[in-house]
């Protein structure tokens, strides 16, 4: 199928947050509550409309463990969009968004957008971590925020898309250059344009 752009994407956070969860939900809708740790990279793939352009997401998931933050890093590059993930239900996810967001920013495109997303939002009862704590966040820092569920899809098309409809509008307003892969965005016709980030848990409540 032929496509007007294609968006590289990275997914990231912390491991058990439902990365991969998220990607799986987006590309097959479907929740697969047991998942094996990632080990390396992962990829996904969708296609999706916006303003009645066909846009193909690429999105690459790889390992949130510590010990392979070196390769998470090497995905950042090229990247149009960034999903950073915490789970509402583990403070210590929510509190290590900080050191993501620097990584991000130290090793991506300065122009690339960031959705800030608080998922497992259907384990309210077990709330560490509030909406208003979330809101906070993404406003001190310039993140576009939203809740999700992986296991309702709660959210799920709504954050994948609503990052697309805004790195398109920065292509129509010239922030990103098409021509240029750096920037993520580039014409079917050239390379690709999208990376995303995942580590999912062995056990998975996304």
């Amino acid at each position: 199928m032929s496509y007007a752009y294609l968006f590289k994407y990275i997914i990231i956070g912390d491991t058990g947050v439902g990365k991969s969860c998220l990607l799986l939900q987006f590309t097959d809708k479907r929740f697969q509550p047991v998942h094996d740790l990632t080990i390396g990279v992962e990829f996904g793939a969708r296609m999706i409309t916006i303003d009645n352009k066909p846009i193909k997401l690429q999105i690459w998931d790889t390992a949130g463990q510590e010990s392979f933050r070196s390769i998470t890093r090497s995905y950042y590059r090229g990247a149009a969009g960034a999903l950073l993930v915490y789970d509402i239900t583990r403070r210590e996810t929510f509190n290590h968004l900080a050191s993501w967001l620097e990584d991000a920013r130290q090793h991506a495109n300065s122009n690339m957008t960031i959705m800030l997303i608080g998922n497992k939002c259907d384990l309210a009862h077990r709330r560490a971590v509030s909406i208003e704590e979330g809101e906070q966040f993404a406003k001190e820092n310039g993140l576009v925020f939203m809740e999700t569920s992986a296991k309702t899809a709660h959210n799920v098309e709504n954050v994948f898309i609503n990052t697309a409809a805004k790195i398109h509008h920065k292509i129509e307003e010239g922030i990103f250059d098409v021509s240029n892969e750096e920037n993520g965005s580039s014409p079917a016709y050239l390379l690709s344009l999208l990376r995303l980030v995942r580590s999912p848990a062995k056990l998975c409540t996304c």
